[in-house]
C-alpha cells in the first residue's frame, strides 16, 4: 500500500492510473485517507525525522527551525473556496507553508488558499511545531513575515529572527539560514504530485507533502536511492 502511495507521489499520476502491480486504486485511496485522517502520515514523518537527525549526529529533538512559503497553481478539480490569489507572485491557487530544522528536515506543514498572508501561515506553523517539538526555541524567517509572527513566537517561547537580503548585492546570493528551507522546497518539488496542487482537500495537500518528506527521509536513513536502469547493461 505504501509503495503505491510513494509511486503516485513521485510520478504524479492520477489515482486510477496506478499500475496493476499495486492493489486497486480504490483500496489504496481508502488506506491513504484513513492514514491521513488519523495523523499516521504526520507521525511517521516525525519519527523518521528523529532517526535522520540521530544519524547526522544530532539530538532527535530540534531546537531551531526555518520557515518559508510556496504558492502553487491548482488543478481544475480543486474547490474555488479553498483557493486564493497571491498578489505578490500573481498566482491563483494555494499556498504551502513549511517549517524545517536546520538541516532541512520537515517539522511542520500547512496549506491554505494563496491569498492567506505569510503571517497567518507562520503563526500556524510555529504553533504546530511547538506542540510537536517543545524544544524549539529559535526560528528564522524571510522579510515576508512581520511583527505578528515575531510576537506570536515570543508568546510560544520561540525567538523569531527576520533574515534580510543584502540590498547592495545584485543577483543570486545564498542568504543565511533561509537557503536551508528553500533547498527543502526543492527536494519536495522532485515529487511530481507536488508540481501543482491536485488535492480536493487541503488536508490531502499536507498529506502529500508528508509522503514526499517520508520518501526523502527513508532514503537518507538507509543510504539507498531509487533504482535506475541508467549505467547498467
Amino acid at each position: 500500500m505504501f509503495d503505491a502511495l510513494l509511486y503516485l507521489n513521485r510520478t504524479g499520476i492520477p489515482w486510477k492510473y496506478l499500475p496493476h502491480d499495486f492493489p486497486g486504486h480504490g483500496t489504496v485511496y481508502f488506506y491513504y485517507a484513513a492514514w491521513r485522517d488519523e495523523g499516521i502520515l504526520a507521525r511517521l514523518n516525525d519519527d523518521l525525522t528523529g532517526l535522520a537527525r540521530v544519524k547526522e549526529g544530532r539530538k532527535p529533538e530540534p531546537t531551531a527551525s526555518v520557515i518559508d512559503t510556496q504558492s502553487v497553481k491548482t488543478s481544475t478539480n480543486v474547490p474555488v473556496t479553498s483557493q486564493g490569489t497571491d498578489a505578490a507572485k500573481k498566482i491563483v491557487g494555494r499556498k504551502r507553508g513549511i517549517l524545517t530544522d536546520t538541516i532541512g528536515l520537515l517539522l511542520a506543514v500547512t496549506v491554505a488558499g494563496a491569498g492567506l498572508s505569510e503571517n497567518a501561515l507562520g503563526m500556524r506553523l510555529l504553533g504546530q511545531a511547538k506542540e510537536t517539538y517543545p524544544t524549539i526555541a529559535k526560528s528564522w524567517v524571510d522579510t515576508g513575515f512581520k511583527n505578528a509572527v515575531v510576537e506570536h513566537g515570543a508568546r510560544l517561547g520561540i525567538d523569531v529572527e527576520v533574515v534580510n537580503r543584502n540590498p547592495g548585492k545584485r543577483g543570486f546570493r545564498v542568504v543565511k539560514r533561509r537557503w536551508v528551507v528553500e533547498r527543502s522546497i526543492g527536494w519536495l518539488m522532485m515529487h511530481r504530485r507536488l508540481a501543482r496542487d491536485y488535492e480536493t482537500l487541503t488536508a490531502s495537500s499536507e498529506a502529500m507533502i508528508h509522503i514526499a518528506s517520508i520518501d526523502n527521509l527513508a532514503k537518507r536513513i538507509t543510504d539507498e536511492s531509487t533504482p535506475t536502469w541508467r549505467g547498467t547493461h
